[in-house]
């Protein structure tokens, strides 16, 4: 069946070029034979005509060709004939059924080409010519000699026009056969732009880049017209694998909401670019007029027009894909940060463009500090906000619990406002994990009314840096003051800090010298031996004797004993201490190092309160009634005076003691620990926020920390004092042993005196001692001041090792403290040395 219907058109084809052939003059007026060698080449030219390639280069749009036609015929000013050409194609294209043309558009097509080709032909140098065999043999010789090998036959006559149309259809398609046309260029190009290959222009990974085929015969000009459009495309490709990549491992956390936010951003971007793609592909549909025409408003695109059109979205492509590439490895407030860096730019179309983009990108960001601010809340899944958290106790929350990543701190953020931001949100934390409160909600309401926002999502945005620095301002203001509102009222922190200066820095004087006279002697037992129950009850008796018993029963609660780790050989003295139990929410700023300063400083206080009781304990052995003169009368006068020299060394090395202890405890109790306080108090009045009153507080124990010698700077200062303490504590043994063995003498002495009765009921009394070794009593006179002697000259010889020893510490120590850095141990200098006794006795000093 295909055989036949080829053979019908073949036969058609031959009695259609028979009949062209019959109907132009020859020069000797034969018939064409279908056998000979002119009908033949014609034949094979009109069969290469007929199985080309050429086919119109629109789309089957019957409307636009029309609309085409009415427009050419306006513009040449036939305007009777475009309105006529209007009814004529209305009724055209309203006939449909039986009879009527269904290719409609190439009726339209073919009616624009013969018109379109019958005005050029007007405007052409060249005669109207064909190209067809020579049907004559006598212009043979003629042919030949002009080099025409195939034939040229000028004919001065075509009335139809058909060899003018032959002619056009010929040299289009040879031209289609060697270059490609403008408009097949411009839709390549468009396609190229949605990162799709065209006929011609293709992605080439090799160039990286849209490249026009090397087979295509192009001009040089073109090529780069070509590849500077498909730039647009290029880059679209590098925006478009972006998004598609990202979106497609979202929810991962190297994604998270803020690059969500930014594909978004984009996808937007590309929306508007693909509209403007829209229209310029349907302006490409129209063919792009000759030279000869006369265009005034065609609508046509060219390679040049559209580097028009393309002049902005290249721009905004560019700084998509420069985005992209900047934004590839980051996220969360750094991905939004790397992008404000590139909104500081001159360019207007370029700052709306950034400014537009952040707003999508920073919105997550800020709904995270929206919500960080005003509830407290870290709605932080992808690891993107710069303030972090991490799980601690609760009395760490507020130190360790949440602090800020500079990494993911934009730079449209400052420093300060993100501390701000991190202590607002932190309070709100603090109050309702720690301290149970909930009137932080109704304080956050306040707020955001006050900064003229709400609390509703979405009330912050980029570019609104003033409403956010006041909204934080704002709830900072408020929560702030709740929150130390909450600590001074609800939890009595300054009662509480006033009780730790009372009891673990021995302020309250009674209290402390009570517990002093009844754990004495359970003290001076070995450490292993306490029991720390008993201890416990001594402080019970302790503050029921005292003025502490009218103390806050809370307080009194948090007041125990506590024996630090000990050794062998330790007494009680060396371990005994007073601990302070800071509970849930004091224990933020009664942390455990907090509290072993503390503890630092009270063993400190109480070996010098021990000490200053060591001292009045001597005291009151040393007193003059104690012994009358009048008992050792009988005594040999070098005895009698060996023992007034021996007391009055002791006296004056007690002295010595007393007035170096006596300054050392004005000094601290006042200078350091009563400033500090004031100081204290005054800072905590002033204090804004619970940083502040950490602050304040933390001020307050380092200074008396560093005043009172035990900061890392007065160490070698600290183990002088303590050494002139255990020295201080030794004299005191010397110096009971030296009175007991006085009184012993002097009952001795007494007893020599009465009558044998009288003796034997002394020596009841003093429970029989003449028994005991080394005892004075029932012994002679002589053997009594010969003991006596030498029992004297041996205290002697300790004291004034004490003294000399205690000279030699003290003026050690004394010479240290011009040299220390804080200012108040100057001071102390000039309180011990007021009289100047140890500079002018101390050629050192």
């Amino acid at each position: 069946m295909e055989e036949e219907d080829h053979q019908k058109v073949s036969d058609l084809i031959k009695e259609l070029v028979l009949r062209l052939l019959s109907q132009k003059p020859t020069s000797d007026s034969q018939p064409i034979d279908s056998n000979s060698t002119d009908f033949a080449n014609s034949l094979r030219y009109a069969f290469r005509i007929l199985s080309s390639r050429m086919t119109p280069s629109i789309a089957p749009d019957a409307a636009a060709i029309a609309e085409s036609i009415k427009r050419r015929l306006a513009t040449q000013g036939k305007s009777s004939e475009a309105l006529t050409f209007a009814d004529l194609y209305s009724k055209f294209a309203s006939k449909t059924g039986p009879g009527s043309v269904n290719n409609k558009w190439a009726v339209l097509y073919l009616l624009k080409i013969i018109a379109h080709d019958k005005n050029s032909a007007r405007t052409q140098l060249l005669d109207s010519s064909v190209l067809l065999p020579n049907l004559s043999d006598s212009r043979v010789s003629s042919r030949k000699q002009n080099g025409w090998e195939n034939g040229v036959l000028l004919v001065s006559k075509d009335p139809e026009n058909r060899r003018e149309i032959a002619f056009r259809e010929f040299v289009n398609f040879v031209k289609e056969e060697n270059e490609v046309r403008e408009e097949v260029l411009v839709r390549d190009v468009l396609y190229a732009c949605q990162g799709i290959d065209g006929k011609y222009v293709k992605f080439d990974k090799t160039a990286d880049g849209y490249v026009l085929s090397d087979l295509v015969k192009a001009p040089r000009a073109t090529r780069i017209m070509v590849r500077k459009l498909c730039e647009l495309g290029w880059l679209f490709r590098k925006v478009k694998g972006y998004i598609s990549e990202s979106m497609d491992r979202f929810p991962a956390e190297d994604v998270g909401t803020v690059g969500q936010a930014f594909c978004a951003a984009l996808q937007d971007e590309l929306s508007d670019y693909y509209k403007l793609l829209a229209v310029l592909e349907a302006q490409s549909m129209n063919p792009i007029p000759l030279v000869s025409e006369k265009v005034s408003s065609e609508n046509y695109l060219s390679l040049r027009r559209l580097s028009v059109w393309f002049a902005e979205p290249m721009v905004k492509m560019r700084l998509m894909a420069v985005l992209v590439d900047k934004c590839r490895v980051l996220r969360g407030g750094a991905m939004a940060g790397a992008i404000h860096l590139h909104a500081q730019h001159g360019d207007p179309l370029v700052h709306e463009f950034m400014r537009r983009l952040l707003r999508r990108v920073c919105s997550p960001l800020f709904e995270m500090v929206r919500s960080w601010v005003l509830e407290g809340e870290l709605e932080d899944i992808f690891a993107e906000f710069f303030v972090v958290g991490q799980p601690v106790k609760a009395e760490s929350l507020w130190r360790d619990g949440y602090r800020l990543h500079a990494g993911m701190l934009p730079s449209f953020i400052s420093q300060s406002l993100a501390q701000r931001i991190l202590r607002t949100g932190k309070s709100i934390n603090f109050l309702r994990v720690c301290c149970e409160d909930r009137g932080w909600a109704d304080t956050a309401t306040e707020a955001a009314a006050a900064a003229g926002t709400t609390t509703r999502r979405g009330s912050l945005g980029y570019g609104e840096t003033d409403a956010l620095e006041s909204l934080v301002d704002e709830a900072a203001k408020r929560i702030d003051k709740h929150l130390l509102d909450v600590m001074h009222i609800q939890y009595k922190f300054k009662e509480h800090c006033l009780a730790i200066k009372r009891y673990l820095l021995l302020g309250q004087g009674d209290f402390v010298q009570y517990l002093m006279d009844i754990v004495g002697p359970e003290l001076s037992e070995p450490a292993n031996t306490i029991s720390t129950f008993k201890l416990a009850g001594l402080l019970e008796t302790a503050i029921r004797s005292s003025n502490a018993q009218y103390d806050d029963p809370d307080i009194l609660d948090r007041l125990r004993v506590k024996m630090m780790p000990h050794g062998t050989g330790d007494r009680g003295w060396d371990v005994f201490s007073l601990e302070y139990d800071a509970r849930v929410p004091l224990d933020t700023v009664f942390t455990e190092s907090v509290m072993a300063r503390y503890l630092k400083i009270f063993n400190f206080l109480w070996k010098l309160r021990r000490v200053e009781h060591g001292l009045i304990g001597a005291w009151k052995t040393m007193k003059p009634n104690c012994i009358t003169s009048h008992s050792f009368n009988k005594l040999q006068q070098a005895v009698k005076l060996q023992l007034l020299s021996t007391l009055r060394r002791c006296q004056v090395l007690w002295v010595d003691m007393n007035h170096f202890v006596t300054n050392l405890q004005y000094y601290i109790m006042f200078e350091v620990l009563e400033v500090s306080w004031s100081n204290f108090l005054s800072e905590m009045e002033v204090a804004k926020d619970l940083d502040d009153l950490l602050a304040a507080h933390e001020k307050y124990l380092h200074s008396i920390v560093e005043k009172s010698l035990l900061g890392e700077r007065s160490q070698t200062l600290c183990k002088s004092l303590f050494v002139l303490f255990d020295l201080i504590l030794r004299f005191r043994s010397h110096a009971d042993r030296l009175y007991e063995g006085i009184h012993e003498l002097q009952a001795r002495t007494m007893e020599s005196s009465l009558p044998s009765r009288d003796k034997s009921k002394s020596r009841r009394q003093l429970g029989d001692k003449s028994s005991d070794p080394g005892s004075w009593i029932g012994e002679g006179r002589k053997a009594l001041t010969q003991r006596a002697g030498e029992f004297l000259r041996n205290m002697g010889l300790d004291l004034d090792a004490i003294a000399k020893e205690y000279s030699s510490l003290l003026e050690g120590f004394i010479s240290q403290l011009p040299v220390q850095q804080h200012v108040d141990l100057k001071f102390l200098l000039f309180r011990l040395d007021f009289t100047e006794f140890y500079t002018r006795s101390g050629p050192s000093l």
